[in-house]
């Protein structure tokens, strides 16, 4: 089962190191706000897209494998068709504890295939506002 509860999506914030795969060089598109505002409040922002050499000053990665330090979270803005590869990319690595697909990006059984290894999967929900909900402050 995803993670559903609130107590189980603290946990999942409290990680510090989030690949972005599909992040964004546009600023106003959620794939490009949303890692914004995870650096802003202190995460290490691993940006995964083929198409930029460079995103928030960091190295832009073609893909997880591309990717050489340390994931704690798979944090995924493609389309839901491509959910499925890149699980599979996910679970080729040793270390990624979460998979999160942001707002209307779901794939039951790729969610379930993680699930099976042990990794948890949060669907179809936006990182930021989870953030802002759970753990920011009033004023944000």
């Amino acid at each position: 089962m995803p993670v559903e509860t609130d107590d189980a999506l603290r946990e999942i914030l409290e990680f510090d190191t989030i690949a972005v795969v599909g992040c964004s060089t546009s600023p106003g598109k959620a794939a490009h706000d949303v890692p914004k505002y995870l650096i802003e409040h202190g995460y290490d922002v691993i940006p995964v897209n083929p198409f930029a050499d460079e995103i928030f000053g960091r190295e832009s990665h073609d893909s997880l494998s591309a990717v050489d330090q340390e994931i704690d979270i798979v944090d995924v803005f493609r389309p839901s068709e491509e959910v499925s590869g890149i699980v599979d990319a996910a679970l080729t690595r040793s270390d990624v504890e979460v998979i999160w697909t942001q707002l209307g990006i779901r794939d039951d059984t790729a969610a379930e295939r993680a699930e099976q290894t042990g990794t948890r999967v949060v669907q179809d929900r936006c990182m930021k506002a989870e953030h802002q909900r759970l753990l920011g402050s009033p004023s944000e």
